[in-house]
């Protein structure tokens, strides 16, 4: 039975209301994963929550993470495959700004996410939901939860996936709401598929 955490954003300086929280908790009460454990976060949008993501997940200790963030400016889902480790000059919703110009010193460049994500694209475009691969998850607090998430599940080892997911913020002529929700379950139901098999295999491997 996988144990699956959900995340999503609150409000930030430029963001008055952000659609990752309420979209976590709409996925964490999806139906199509039965027998899975699935817990929603809803995030405050702050440099210090970030830098202690990896503990939490070191505490809930999940089978599988997908992390939703809010990048107003694209038109589609993007796929984060990368986290850096930089931090950006933009302020948090307490209007705190990063004190140093790495996430983690001494800290590797980049980080990779170890889910392969052509499946997870593939699950988006089938359920009609403009999404591509990125490799630049900005310099603001996503990219600080994308390279610690990805850290932990490197060292947690091939059996844990964490994935980070870019949202366009709702507009005319944009993903529908409704839409949006489809995707993301659909992306969660082939997540919690590769952790299933990559367990499998760490299993057969022994």
């Amino acid at each position: 039975m996988p144990r699956v955490l959900v995340t999503g954003f609150g409000r930030f300086p430029g963001a008055p209301v952000n659609p990752s929280g309420p979209l976590a908790r709409a996925l964490a009460a999806t139906r199509r994963l039965p027998g899975a454990q699935i817990e929603a976060s809803v995030l405050p949008t702050l440099w210090d929550a970030a830098a202690g993501f990896a503990a939490q997940l070191d505490r809930l200790q999940p089978d599988v993470v997908l992390m939703i963030g809010l990048a107003s400016r694209r038109r589609e889902v993007c796929i984060e495959i990368t986290g850096r480790n930089a931090t950006g000059r933009f302020p948090d919703a307490a209007r705190a700004r990063p004190g140093t110009r790495r996430l983690l010193a001494g800290g590797p460049p980049t980080r990779r996410c170890a889910a392969e994500a052509a499946p997870l694209l593939q699950a988006l475009k089938r359920a009609g939901v403009p999404a591509r691969l990125s490799r630049n998850a900005g310099g603001y607090i996503c990219n600080a939860l994308a390279y610690g998430a990805y850290g932990w599940a490197q060292r947690a080892g091939a059996a844990r996936l964490a994935v980070f997911v870019h949202i366009p913020h709702p507009r005319p002529g944009g993903i529908p709401a409704a839409k949006m929700r489809r995707g993301l379950e659909a992306l969660l139901v082939a997540l919690v598929a590769r952790q299933r098999h990559a367990r499998l295999m760490a299993a057969a491997a022994r």
